[in-house]
């Protein structure tokens, strides 16, 4: 009987390591095929720490340092790409839902997500200073994304859900660093009607993309502006125009929810831990298609 019991348990562990071992090639199969059919390619790939399971926002600060945000903790961490931890964090308000993070040199922008801005003065500084100011947006807005426009030193803004237009419509906007005022009018709509989303197309218009935050490309000056509740990237030129909408697979992007360049103009995409693990990708991506009307 023993001898019984023995061969039925090697025989379960055998049968469970062949089908362990077939869902791994399974997977392996899976990706190669993704990555074949996909327009972007993942250069990097870092796995984010436990704390920032929920990351919300980066922004570049040198060859090897990220600064992130996550939408739980008033806190900015540095996220060092040669280590793969954190080497510097600072508290600059109470736990809230902060979403989207901006850098001009010493100091940082982060967005909570009712519209409100905190300016954080000299944040790796002895000096820092906290003050906040609020824009035209509020949590209707679900507001996710901010970044610097370092031309004119100007924040840049879109609204996740409804916008402040006619629902085919979100606007993009300027608010001006020094007197804290936002545009009245947007310098540039996406149109949720445009040819390049007949794919993503939702009965209620504004859910057919859904921003999450946006970068400006360094030397193109294009707009890029990703979706996390879909995963998909949206290349707008410096004008305007839809240049190009990448689908973005959630077996690589889960929940991507920030986006950054480097000044070279690399790409990088954070993605919220969701099922599985916060990731950090640095991404190429092949050249766009024109699609738009």
């Amino acid at each position: 009987m023993k001898h019984l019991e023995y061969y039925v348990i090697c025989g379960a562990l055998l049968f469970s390591v062949g089908l362990s071992y077939a869902f791994y090639k399974k997977s392996i199969a899976e990706e190669r095929q993704i990555l074949e059919e996909a327009t972007y390619n993942l250069v990097n790939t870092w796995e984010l720490p436990e704390l920032l399971n929920e990351v919300s926002g980066i922004a570049w600060v040198n060859d090897s340092t990220i600064a992130c945000i996550q939408d739980e903790e008033g806190a900015i961490y540095h996220f060092n790409l040669n280590t793969g931890e954190i080497s510097y964090d600072t508290v600059f308000s109470e736990n809230a839902d902060y979403e989207a993070l901006a850098l001009d040199q010493e100091n940082a922008y982060v967005m909570r997500s009712d519209g409100r801005i905190f300016e954080v003065l000299d944040y790796v500084g002895d000096n820092q200073t906290v003050q906040h100011f609020d824009t035209a947006f509020d949590e209707d807005n679900n507001m996710e994304s901010l970044t610097l426009d370092p031309k004119y030193r100007e924040l840049i803004t879109v609204a996740k859900d409804e916008g402040l237009e006619e629902k085919d419509l979100k606007g993009l906007y300027r608010i001006d660093i020094g007197t804290r005022k936002q545009e009245e009018q947007p310098f540039m709509t996406i149109n949720m009607k445009d040819k390049a989303f007949e794919a993503f197309q939702k009965k209620d218009a504004e859910k057919t993309f859904s921003p999450s935050d946006l970068a400006i490309h360094p030397k193109t000056g294009d707009y890029y502006i990703v979706d996390g509740k879909k995963p998909k990237l949206l290349i707008l030129s410096a004008t305007g125009k839809v240049k190009a909408v990448h689908e973005l697979n959630p077996f690589h992007f889960a929940q991507p929810e920030s986006i950054t360049f480097s000044p070279q103009g690399t790409l990088y995409i954070a993605n919220e831990a969701a099922t599985g693990v916060a990731t950090l990708h640095e991404v190429t991506l092949e050249e766009p298609k024109a699609n738009s009307n």
